[in-house]
């Protein structure tokens, strides 16, 4: 699997241990950000990494922040994308298995290294799986496009 990920100052540790796990994990990663600690804003990564996501150049993405809220809000703004906030395994699992999320984000100021390797494993190793949850996920996607078509 190819997996974009991103970050912002406040996740640029943590997104640097992720880029090692998700290699020893056997996955193709590209860092599309930040590179350093210095400020950066978190919507520019997010965007980013959605849109190589959305344009199939990456089959997931994850986003490191301070508390994932941002790098969600921000991800989530790009048509056709689902990011989904995870500090826990059953909800990264859930969030591509029910939710069909092609984005994780995660917070660094929440979640330690350790339990951030195991919800990047549950994400990873968990696809969506065709259920009760379809016609919830086409619902959404309905109102998406109804709504770009309005703007």
């Amino acid at each position: 699997m190819r997996i974009a990920i991103g970050s912002d100052e406040a996740g640029f540790e943590l997104k640097a241990k992720l880029l090692k796990y998700i290699g020893e994990l056997k996955h193709e990663v590209e860092d599309l950000g930040c590179f350093d600690e210095s400020p950066v804003i978190y919507a520019d990564v997010a965007v980013r990494v959605a849109t190589e996501v959305k344009d199939g150049r990456a089959d997931r993405g994850i986003l490191v922040c301070g508390t994932g809220i941002g790098m969600a809000i921000a991800a989530n703004k790009v048509p056709g994308i689902r990011a989904a906030q995870c500090h826990d395994t059953y909800s990264a699992e859930r969030a591509a298995k029910s939710n069909d999320a092609q984005v994780m984000t995660l917070g660094a100021r929440v979640i330690g290294a350790e339990l951030a390797k195991s919800v990047v494993r549950a994400y990873l190793g968990s696809s969506f799986a065709d259920g009760p949850s379809t016609p919830k996920i086409r619902r959404i996607m309905e109102y998406e496009a109804s709504l770009h078509a309005k703007a």
